[in-house]
């Protein structure tokens, strides 16, 4: 058959079949419906003159393929129609699967959903062995489950526990696990992969058999047990009411073991309907605001090579940890050595947990130095201040840090709530400022704010958005203003929490309350862990703007310097980096209290789109979720006032406005968001 646009079959001297996949105008693969077509094309031609084996690779140097595209996820109007449109899909890896010859995949790089899919359609998969590679089933981040067969193949090539685990999770694999789990069959040296693959193909070894233990948890009494506890740990990490498709997925097998027919009809009835959901369809959002994010900080500038940080407390520290991590040279300045030693022991510690290889962590710290003189000054490409939330101290800072920095280094600020106009205002060269504001715990929140002030360089911008996403960050551009985008939006937030709090509501069911919602943790706890002399910082312009004084719930930890989990003790006491939350079964928060939390966030969410303090409503929502841990699954807070309804919002509001105060008053900017 001739070559497709996507598609390139080639027959070597041994008679066999080299079909490679490189998609047409994108640097990654993906499964489309044009791939799906012609794949199922040039298979109709391979069932009618079959090859002594297929080889099946990938023309592109990064990976393998990415999954599905999932582009084509927005148009899809009905269950039905997606029911039918993965069954066409499944159809085409039955087509594969039932090929009479070998059939091998070489894995050279990421293979992931569809992708990995794809691979297990074949009798014997070879894989790159490198540590960089991926393999594993992420659709639950997208709000449903494998529909390529995946439940099926998977669960008969790794056995029911260790395969419905990975794609309940969405975790991914390294080579030599996926082999350790039956996933694959070899591993190959990188440069030797086309070899070792043909040698499967003209040698194949037998074929895997599930175990013992695999084929009597299969059993269909047993099923409903493991099921029961499969359940039981989804219901630790999310709700069926928001995330659905960690329940179906254990629903399909607890009923058909991924065995069968049958077993791939449900696979596509049931991922038709979770593509209709909601959660489905606001994760497939977020997905496109992740990537819109990414290609954001693409620039051509030079990649920074050496970052100072001044300021070894817990954000400082972590932040010279992770751009350490990140493989750049790192020099953390500090009045004394013992300020920056415990930030080297949790650098050390980070290192420990990330990399299994002695090697990996001991380059790491190496590139991790004390530098109590600032020597690392006059060469360092990014400056980022660290120290405390003290207008004359950063100021004061900066007159020595810029007569020693060169002339086209960044300064930056991680400042969490002072405006950079302030800030700059004894620069010479006030231009060359930028705000850098990472969150809390760095290594976990995504998100990094790239603050602008009127008199910051454009350029100078978009090389803090460039370093951003060099050290693995989404980055959002926004105008300096108080709080930002994520702390201005979250302080009335957490002040309605605490206010809540002052009012005697239990603290434990203030959480509970956000929780409910689908927030990752409650606003008591994410006080706590933002830090109370933080929250007090910021949170200050909040209270007055309400006509009320700092409650004495946060006065009173505020003087007695019990800032939360830095120091062991905030609203909660902390042991072993958990809040110890006091019991309230049997109790009920007042009917109103979520919406007072939640449409607090949301309210202000609109006056930050008013007043353009980001470009648009999709980065208001993107900020929130990714800095914020605003519940992805509602797709932010902009998004979920258009599907709740503006009006009906709107009114909500003016409703708490009579209850509780001004506080609650509609802004502005509504008119927008519709």
């Amino acid at each position: 058959m001739p070559d497709t646009a996507n598609w390139t079959l080639t027959k070597d001297e041994s008679g066999i079949a080299w079909l490679s996949l490189d998609k047409v105008d994108a640097s990654a693969n993906s499964l489309s419906r044009a791939v799906m077509e012609e794949l199922d094309a040039q298979l109709d031609a391979l069932h009618g003159a079959p090859p002594r084996a297929l080889i099946i690779t990938s023309a592109k140097k990064n990976g393998f393929v990415a999954g599905a595209d999932i582009k084509e996820f927005i148009g899809i109007q009905s269950p039905e129609e997606a029911c039918a449109m993965i069954r066409q899909g499944q159809q085409v890896l039955d087509r594969l699967e039932s090929l009479p010859c070998t059939t091998v995949a070489a894995i050279n790089g990421f293979a992931l959903g569809g992708g990995l899919e794809l691979a297990l359609a074949c009798k014997y998969r070879v894989v790159a062995d490198d540590a960089s590679i991926t393999l594993g089933f992420p659709e639950v981040m997208l709000g449903v489950h494998p529909g390529l067969g995946g439940t099926v193949r998977a669960v008969r090539l790794a056995g029911p526990i260790a395969a419905m685990d990975l794609m309940l999770t969405g975790r991914t694999l390294r080579p030599k696990k996926a082999l350790e789990l039956g996933l694959v069959d070899r591993l190959a040296p990188p440069a030797q992969l086309a070899q070792v693959a043909k040698e499967v193909a003209l040698n194949p070894p037998a074929q895997r058999t599930p175990g013992l233990k695999d084929r009597l948890s299969n059993l269909a009494f047993v099923r409903p047990v493991i099921a029961g506890q499969m359940r039981a740990q989804a219901a630790k990490r999310v709700r069926p009411d928001h995330y659905p498709a960690p329940y179906a997925l254990i629903d399909l097998w607890q009923k058909h073991g991924g065995k069968g027919p049958q077993a791939y009809d449900a696979e596509a009835r049931s991922m038709g309907r979770l593509l209709c959901t909601q959660t489905s369809r606001n994760l497939v959002r977020v997905f496109f605001l992740q990537e819109r994010l990414k290609s954001a900080g693409k620039s051509g500038v030079e990649p920074a090579k050496h970052v100072h940080v001044v300021g070894a407390g817990v954000m400082g520290g972590d932040i010279a940890a992770w751009c350490a991590a990140r493989g750049m040279t790192v020099t953390l300045q500090d009045r004394e050595l013992k300020y920056i030693a415990p930030a080297l022991e949790r650098a050390k510690a980070f290192f420990d947990k990330r990399y299994p290889d002695a090697t990996k962590r001991e380059q790491a710290m190496a590139r991790l130095k004390a530098d109590v003189e600032g020597s690392g000054v006059p060469g360092a490409d990014v400056v980022i201040e660290a120290i405390f939330e003290n207008l004359e101290a950063k100021q004061e800072l900066y007159s020595r840090l810029e007569p020693r920095m060169k002339p086209d280094a960044v300064l930056a600020t991680n400042t969490s709530s002072i405006v950079l106009e302030q800030l700059s205002a004894k620069l010479a060269d006030p231009a060359r400022l930028i705000g850098l504001h990472f969150f809390n715990p760095v290594a976990r929140m995504p998100l990094v704010e790239v603050i602008r002030a009127r008199t910051s360089d454009a350029a100078v911008v978009q090389r803090g958005s460039a370093f951003a996403r060099q050290i693995d960050k989404l980055a959002i551009t926004c105008m300096s203003s108080p709080g930002f985008l994520v702390n201005r939006v979250l302080m009335p937030y957490l002040s309605e929490a605490i206010r809540a709090a002052e009012e005697g509501i239990p603290l434990a069911l203030i959480d509970r309350a956000a929780e409910d919602f689908g927030m990752p943790m409650g606003p008591i706890e994410l006080a706590d862990v933002v830090g109370l002399d933080v929250v007090m910082s910021v949170g200050k312009v909040f209270f007055q703007s309400g006509q009320m004084a700092v409650p004495g719930v946060l006065q009173t930890r505020f003087d007695q310097k019990q800032f939360g989990k830095k120091t062991g003790q905030g609203f909660y006491t902390w042991v072993d980096d958990k809040p110890q939350k006091p019991a309230v079964s049997g109790q009920r928060a007042p009917a109103d209290l979520q919406d007072r939390l939640l449409l607090s966030l949301v309210n202000e969410a609109v006056a930050v789109l008013r007043e353009k303090v980001v470009e648009d409503a999709d980065l208001v929502d993107a900020g929130v979720i990714f800095g914020a841990g605003f519940a992805p699954f509602r797709g932010g807070p902009l998004q979920y006032a258009r599907e709740r309804g503006v009006d009906a919002v709107v009114t909500r509001l003016r409703e708490l406005q009579q209850v509780h105060g001004a506080r609650f008053a509609p802004d502005p900017g509504w008119d927008a968001v519709r």
